[in-house]
């Protein structure tokens, strides 16, 4: 019978341990996202890469999803999902924009200076109300270099408005575009797409037929943009930190 009780009692401590591990949210679009088929499918959302580069001392819910918007994602509810697990502790990673930006979608589009404001405002206040730590994120970049070798970019006034949010409300920022401007510049026009999705007809089985993608990463771009996230994380010192490898 001591033995019995014994053992229950490390189960309950055991599970007292695990319910206190906080735990990192993330909520974006499908640069994040986790993506099917993994050791089939080049593509890979930043996020999906996340684990390796943690340790367990955190969980991690990936929930971001392909072709969300500041909007969409919390019409269909999703936000919903993460604010009732929400506790004292956790993290919440919110990136946004690139879906903000579609104009002929009604579901998805958001003014920069109004409703995506107001959206990212929300977020943060939520967070904030359940004890979290919400982590404000600028959309990476777009491959997007011109005849001249020139990184243009596609993000208009989203990006400003995100470091707009951050500064007034006094909440953590991570510059992503600037870091992934950085990136792809580095890489230069023709490397940079190993950090994408280039592949032509039969190269890849995944793709049958021509593939140029410079919005969404390939593995190698995803742990890229993955270090580069968490290197600011860890800089930040907002208690993160103590989980990246």
């Amino acid at each position: 019978m001591k033995k019995i009780i014994l053992i229950l009692s490390i189960l309950i401590s055991a599970l007292s341990i695990a319910q206190k591990k906080p735990t990192l949210f993330l909520i974006g679009d499908s640069t994040m996202s986790n993506k099917d088929n993994p050791d089939k499918n080049p593509e890979h959302g930043w996020g999906q890469v996340l684990p390796q580069f943690l340790t367990t001392g955190i969980e991690i819910q990936n929930h971001a999803m392909n072709g969300r918007s500041s909007k969409s994602f919390r019409t269909e509810g999703r936000w919903d999902k993460v604010q009732k697990q929400l506790k004292k502790g956790d993290f919440v990673v919110i990136q946004f924009g690139h879906n903000d930006q579609k104009l002929k979608d009604s579901t998805k589009f958001t003014n920069p200076h109004t409703q995506y404001r107001a959206n990212l405002e929300r977020y943060v206040n939520e967070t904030i109300s359940k004890g979290a730590t919400p982590i404000l994120m600028t959309s990476i970049t777009r491959r997007n270099f011109n005849e001249n070798g020139v990184l243009i970019d596609t993000h208009t006034d989203y990006p400003l408005v995100v470091r707009m949010v951050a500064d007034d409300m006094k909440v953590a920022f991570v510059n992503m575009q600037l870091l992934t401007e950085q990136m792809e510049i580095a890489a230069g026009p023709e490397k940079s797409k190993l950090l994408h999705l280039h592949f032509k007809a039969g190269e890849n089985p995944y793709y049958p037929k021509d593939k140029a993608d410079d919005t969404h990463l390939s593995k190698l771009g995803a742990e890229t943009v993955a270090k580069l996230a968490l290197k600011s994380l860890k800089n930040l010192k907002i208690g993160l930190e103590k989980y990246i490898k």
